[in-house]
């Protein structure tokens, strides 16, 4: 049993990777600031933006525990336009460096963190294109917006923390537009206009999805920093995926076949070097439900 620390765990993806990893056998401990509504394991209210409250909550709490093996950072504002750009860029870039350098005081070797699918340039749409499809972690990142700049200066930092401490593991998961079940109900629409979806190449990732990513950056921890796209293995629409490439981007590169509804946010590196494997899709849930 490991004892892991989950920022964030009350949010969407934040409750399913407590679920995930408490279902794995590991201790886990949920810093956020406010409580989840789905108690699997003790809650430490902690505001991310105050150092001395983070590498506290790190280092241990009282009679809860007396350490922390492993870190998954997931909590931030969630995506841009939810407020001003200069709160969204300074809350986020400054709570990741407080999570970042108080798992290296409090001595923790492992740490994985939610990065976000718009470091890959998003939003994409016939102005700003992708280099190609399905697009992959190959190219460096296209930052469009304060939340994604912070995403991006997130993943530089995690690479000069490891030239620090060259025993220090960092995964950085690109995650895509995270679902629950309930969020399906909306997809059958989206066939209407294409471009309703295009931002993100017509991308998502079921929660539960992304807490099996989670666990298996975990188990997968090696030293050194390195990042994955994660995302469905389908896309959010009933047209093809070439169809879509085609139709949306005529001038784009599409570097390889595409199946049928293959998701355009390429996750081979995660599949190859994670073992990652999608088990969730809209396509499966009953027609009443969705």
């Amino acid at each position: 049993m490991t004892r892991i620390a989950v920022t964030g765990g009350s949010g969407k993806l934040g409750r399913a990777v407590v679920a995930r990893l408490v279902d794995d056998g590991h201790e886990v401990v949920n810093l956020d600031q406010v409580a989840s509504p789905e108690a699997r394991c003790p809650f430490v209210r902690v505001d991310l933006s105050d150092y001395g409250q983070t590498v506290a909550a790190l280092l241990g709490v009282d009679d809860r525990y007396d350490h922390i093996d492993a870190v998954v950072h997931l909590a931030a504002i969630p995506a841009p336009g939810l407020t001003t750009n200069e709160a969204t860029f300074g809350n986020n870039i400054l709570s990741t460096y407080h999570v970042f350098a108080a798992a290296r005081a409090a001595g923790i070797k492992t740490v994985v963190w939610a990065s976000s699918e718009t470091v890959l340039g998003l939003p994409f749409d016939a102005q700003a294109p992708p280099p190609y499809l399905p697009v992959d972690e190959e190219y460096h990142p296209r930052p469009n917006s304060s939340y994604s700049l912070a995403k991006t200066l997130e993943e530089e930092m995690a690479g000069q923390f490891c030239r620090w401490d060259p025993e220090l593991s960092m995964t950085g998961l690109r995650f895509s537009n995270v679902m629950e079940p309930a969020d399906y109900s909306a997809f059958p629409g989206y066939d209407d206009d294409p471009s309703h979806r295009i931002w993100n190449l017509w991308g998502y990732i079921d929660a539960r999805d992304g807490a099996q990513a989670v666990a298996l950056a975990l188990a997968a921890a090696r030293p050194g920093v390195d990042v994955f796209i994660i995302a469905a293995a389908d896309t959010v629409m009933s047209r093809s995926s070439a169809d879509l490439a085609e139709s949306m981007f005529p001038d784009v590169p599409v570097t390889r076949p595409l199946g049928t509804h293959e998701t355009l946010l390429g996750i081979d590196k995660a599949r190859r070097i994670l073992g990652f494997e999608p088990a969730h899709s809209w396509r499966d849930q009953p027609s009443e439900a969705r």
